[in-house]
């Protein structure tokens, strides 16, 4: 699209013509610009064109804490020059008025507080209730307490990653780049990893008891622990080295590097797939069970309550 601009106002003209560059008018100097934001008039070169910024920056603020201001481009022997200030920063941030997107990111960080609080609580409790009675240890509330340990250290690491970047309410905390801050950086990472894969090992261990006529938990159990514990380490390691050669900016905070970042988004991603994949398999073998005709009326609950597995065994 093309924005012809005459006078004060702008008309569409249907050509399919890309952004920032200008119809060819004879013209001793700068011809007219669109540049997806503002309309710019033929200047003379040499010339500083003001205008002001455009009105849908106001959607980002309030009327009364919205201000006006300007931006401006040169006219050079070689065409428009970039804006100055930016758009950005003539238009949108001010830190004088900055109070309601503060008030939104501290209402959002409140919110998953108190979220991760409640949680760290309401699963300190379930521990402690499974490491107190001997009769509820079991391979499968084993498994239940290494998930619950997951969550309980993603928890953790949320608050101690808030507590290190966001201690000071400013913006200093993008210019850190401690060995401290990254530290804790590696850790957070460690404990999202850990959450997902036990989670994909819940589905795993459910999914084994219905594929297994006999299953040795004890031994699998072991396996168990070395996935959901020891890939996140060897994942977290490659991550950490890859950052500290290629990518050591700040304080780890921000994945710019893509490539970098699939060391801990792949797996995150193939876990949740495969935990996928395992769900419709256990819903096929369920359904193929019940609608088996060997099995009776009475043994169809067998089927049905393997999902929840009550019984633990003694050991």
């Amino acid at each position: 699209w093309v924005v012809v601009c005459v006078r004060d106002s702008i008309m569409v003209v249907n050509l399919m013509i890309p952004s920032h560059v200008s119809l060819s008018v004879v013209f001793p100097g700068c011809t007219w610009m669109w540049d997806n934001l503002t309309c710019w008039q033929p200047a003379r070169i040499g010339e500083v064109v003001e205008v002001n910024c455009p009105e849908l920056f106001s959607e980002f603020m309030s009327e009364e804490d919205y201000e006006l201001g300007k931006v401006s481009r040169n006219c050079t022997e070689f065409g428009w020059s970039e804006t100055f200030p930016h758009y950005v920063d003539a238009c949108l941030f001010d830190e004088g008025n900055s109070s309601h997107p503060d008030m939104y990111y501290v209402s959002v960080k409140a919110l998953y507080t108190v979220g991760y609080s409640t949680s760290l609580v309401s699963l300190t409790t379930a521990m402690v209730i499974l490491c107190r009675f001997r009769k509820l240890h079991c391979t499968r509330n084993f498994i239940h307490m290494n998930l619950f340990v997951s969550f309980i250290l993603r928890a953790i690491s949320v608050f101690i990653k808030d507590g290190v970047l966001y201690a000071k309410e400013d913006s200093e905390h993008c210019f850190i780049h401690t060995v401290e801050c990254k530290a804790v950086m590696v850790f957070f990472h460690y404990c999202v990893l850990s959450n997902y894969f036990w989670l994909f090992i819940e589905g795993l261990y459910l999914f084994t008891l219905l594929v297994e006529t006999f299953f040795p938990e004890r031994r699998y159990f072991y396996w168990y622990i070395i996935i959901g514990w020891g890939t996140p380490t060897v994942c977290v390691t490659i991550w950490a080295v890859l950052r500290l050669h290629f990518d050591d900016i700040g304080c780890w905070d921000m994945n710019d590097n893509a490539a970098i970042w699939w060391v801990i988004k792949g797996p995150v991603l193939a876990s949740i797939m495969i935990n996928f994949v395992l769900f419709i398999g256990i819903i096929i073998i369920l359904v193929q069970k019940l609608q088996s005709p060997d099995i009776g009326g009475n043994e169809s609950s067998i089927y049905l309550s393997v999902i929840s597995y009550d019984a633990c065994k003694e050991h």
